[in-house]
């Protein structure tokens, strides 16, 4: 294969220089001695990694608690997502060869087993054990060992290639299954589809480069030729191929619109079986794709992980346009496309923090694209709601708020326009206060929005009390401090888009509205608390444990001591709140030296999402991710360098538990992409940054139109963790932060490292970050 040449090469340069040394053995050390710098170079020159070699799809592929991290083989953002089916990483066997996910976490939609052996043992989808297994964004290949059957794998955006070799002499057989729908087949190919929920079907078209001897349904230990077609749960063809046959390839199309659709998307992308191929495009794509951020220094780990993190942001959210056509179920209908893809399966709830921030930045027109498809999303609806959990059967309203408003006016704010601001404020308008804000609901607002509306916190159901709201969720609960942050920061949102469109009146409304935390905010305790409709605070209530599972009659997921920080647009008036700057930092220290309080399993069993523990603080789930850059607020920043170090250290590791949490498809790897560079967005929506703590010696960031922004460290060294001063463009800065606008106009932010803190550099009153607006706003 091409991705060995390499290795090949660099062995038949070791053969050359050998022979040549015994041929001249006559010559003197010298000669050697003088050769030696030539040849180190040039093995340098050889093995000098690409950014797509530093991806390790197996870090975090055992989870410590609930979801893992799979190892999907992709090209950015596109269709066709693949990844081995496994009960977890430890188990023994795979179930078949997977053709399309079509939801992250999702099982394969279709299924392909190649056989040696009686017919009679075939079934829908076989069991195998398997060995030396690789992977890498671009590639696949495993040993099948019980049949001896090897395998080979490319994708490409909406077509895969599979190469399947055959070590034993009887005749090979495959077996192609759907789920739920229909096949046929006719001479060497398969056709047909599978169906998803919400009126959404997908289709394949799957071709062999062999002419198979028999095919139909199975009937036994035979093959019924009169039957080509299959239909119904779990249903499957078989297809029968010669004696002796060393080398079965298969090239199939992917479509959301049709099998027709399916065939003109395989002939467009793979015309031929020749893998290999399809594997180099594969990652000449991913090599420019990550290769949009270059990094430079001595920590190979460090490049590992930050590679291996930023090619998880790009396997969500994917486009679904084929030929210029795309299906939606958000209204069941194919639509033209006019030249702007759609994309979907996007979970806003945490992808709006870091996810889409990124994008913003490195594929500005991607992301336009995406905020364009929210809009046709919520146009095809009928409510015409700005969506919250878009997958590709449709959204399913999962989670809670409805932060799709954030991803609006942080891109736009960051200088995106190619998207109707107006139609995009109606449409979170309506969703924000024509949608119940209840979580998991599609329901339209009840008697506890209007509560919201009046009293500007969700009321918390009194423990022991039975819920009668119709529109809250059986199990979900109300979450009413998670619902009550939330959606005040997606009022803040909404008021900054009003203030765009110069709609005075309406921007003042909800930008005073979003300061309505302070009504849940418990004086004494300095915690978010909720309170019942009375006006109460919940009593008792312990801010570790209560709310029941998973804390959601209370917070959600999390408890009360990382909901404490969750005033993502005015945090410099949290910081008042608590008690000043000291008092803030103190809080935040006490907040990782509190123990769990109760054993491992008591507490897990309750907050099983709780997880990537330091104390009372969670690194494994979302909410948290701003939380460390929190001291540069209190003027601090030295705090946040050493801690953003070592939840780095602690937690994102190059190993197979190397995720602290649910990774998300990129909504908590996007965490660790910006802390590597050193700064972090913390309010999207402000056109700003602060600074962390870069990991690497240089930082480059492709932003487009030949303009670079570059993070460069003087004094580096992978220990040297502490800023001593910084430049910005040659210019002495002494803030924590710097704009979208330095970004985006180029240039060096220029930080000399040391081991040891200075606790002076941006300390000041006037050198912490921003909060509610950009200052001269």
């Amino acid at each position: 294969m091409k991705m060995e040449a390499s290795n090949s090469e660099m062995l038949g340069l070791r053969a050359s220089v050998e022979i040549l040394y015994m041929k001249k053995y006559c010559y003197s050390l010298l000669c050697c001695i003088l050769a030696l710098p030539f040849f180190t170079s040039a093995t340098k020159a050889q093995v000098k990694k690409q950014p797509v070699d530093y991806v390790n799809p197996y870090i975090g592929n055992i989870s410590h608690l609930l979801v893992p991290t799979y190892p999907t083989v992709h090209l950015p953002n596109s269709l066709l997502r693949v990844y081995p089916e496994r009960d977890n990483f430890t188990v023994n066997t795979i179930h078949g060869l997977p053709l399309v996910i079509t939801s992250h976490r999702g099982s394969s939609a279709f299924n392909l087993s190649p056989f040696q052996g009686d017919l009679k043992n075939v079934k829908n989808t076989l069991a195998y054990g398997y060995d030396n297994e690789i992977i890498k964004p671009y590639y696949y290949e495993v040993d099948l060992d019980d049949y001896g059957i090897n395998v080979q794998f490319a994708p490409s955006h909406q077509s895969g290639i599979y190469a399947l070799n055959f070590s034993q002499t009887s005749s090979p057989y495959l077996i192609l299954n759907t789920r739920n729908g229909e096949l046929a087949v006719n001479k060497n190919v398969v056709s047909g589809f599978q169906r998803l929920s919400n009126n959404t079907k997908v289709y394949i078209y799957f071709e062999t480069d062999l002419l198979p001897l028999e095919s139909g349904k199975q009937k036994g230990a035979a093959i019924d030729t009169q039957d080509p077609t299959a239909a119904g749960q779990n249903a499957y063809l078989v297809l029968k191929y010669p004696a002796n046959t060393k080398q079965i390839k298969a090239h199939y199309g992917i479509s959301f619109i049709s099998t027709e659709q399916a065939r003109l998307n395989l002939n467009r992308e793979i015309k031929d079986y020749e893998l290999n191929k399809v594997a180099q495009r594969g990652k000449n794509i991913w090599n420019a794709t990550l290769g949009k951020i270059a990094i430079e220094g001595t920590d190979e780990t460090a490049k590992t992980i930050f590679y291996t993190s930023l090619y998880r942001t790009y396997e969500r959210m994917i486009s679904l346009s084929e030929d210029g056509k795309y299906f939606s179920a958000f209204d069941g209908k194919v639509h033209n496309d006019n030249g702007i893809p759609f994309f979907t399966d996007d979970w806003i709830w945490d992808t709006y923090r870091a996810t889409h921030p990124l994008r913003v930045i490195i594929e500005p027109k991607m992301e336009s694209n995406m905020i364009n498809s929210y809009l046709r999303m919520a146009q095809q609806m009928d409510d015409h709601w700005m969506p919250t959990f878009p997958e590709v059967t449709g959204d399913s309203r999962r989670m809670n708020s409805n932060h799709g408003v954030a991803t609006i006016i942080d891109a736009y704010n960051k200088g995106l326009r190619s998207f109707n601001l107006e139609e995009a404020y109606q449409y979170c308008k309506a969703g924000i206060t024509e949608k119940t804000l209840s979580p998991w609901s599609a329901k339209k607002a009840g008697a506890l929005d209007q509560f919201f509306k009046d009293k500007g916190y969700f009321p918390a159901l009194p423990p022991g009390e039975k819920e009668t709201a119709p529109e809250v969720h059986g199990f979900e609960k109300r979450q009413p401090i998670a619902v009550t942050l939330g959606t005040v920061y997606d009022e803040w949102c909404l008021g900054n888009i009003a203030q765009q469109l110069g709609k005075t009146d309406e921007a003042k409304d909800f930008l005073e509205k979003s300061k309505s935390y302070h009504t849940v905010f418990n004086k004494d305790t300095k915690f978010f608390h909720p309170k019942d409709i009375d006006g109460k605070f919940i009593q008792p209530l312990d801010y570790r444990f209560s709310g029941g599972l998973g804390a959601r009659e209370t917070y959600d997921e999390n408890n009360g001591w990382l909901y404490r920080w969750d005033v993502l647009h005015n945090l410099g008036d949290l910081v008042e709140m608590i008690g000043g700057k000291q008092a803030f930092v103190d809080e935040l220290e006490k907040m990782y030296n509190t123990p769990l309080g109760k054993s491992r399993f008591d507490f897990y069993s309750q907050l099983p999402d709780h997880t990537g523990n330091v104390g009372q603080f969670s690194m494994g789930n979302e909410p948290a991710m701003h939380i460390p850059y929190l001291y540069n607020y209190a003027g601090q920043p030295w705090r946040t360098q050493k801690r953003v170090r070592s939840l780095l250290a602690q937690w994102f590791r190059n190993d197979l538990m190397g995720i602290p949490g649910d990774e998300d498809g990129g909504g908590l790897t996007s965490f660790v992409v910006f802390s590597q560079m050193g700064f972090y967005p913390i309010t999207p929506g402000l056109p700003m940054y602060v600074i962390g703590s870069p990991t690497f010696a240089n930082v480059k960031l492709d932003i487009g139109n030949g303009k670079k922004f570059e993070v460069a460290c003087l004094n580096y060294a992978p220990e040297n963790k502490y800023i001593q001063s910084a430049k910005l463009n040659g210019v002495i800065w002494n803030k924590s932060w710097f704009s979208h606008e330095d970004l985006m106009q180029g240039g060096k932010l220029e930080l000399t490292m040391g081991k040891r803190p200075n606790k002076l550099w941006a300390s000041s009153e006037s050198s912490v970050p921003p909060s509610f607006i950009m200052p001269g706003k």
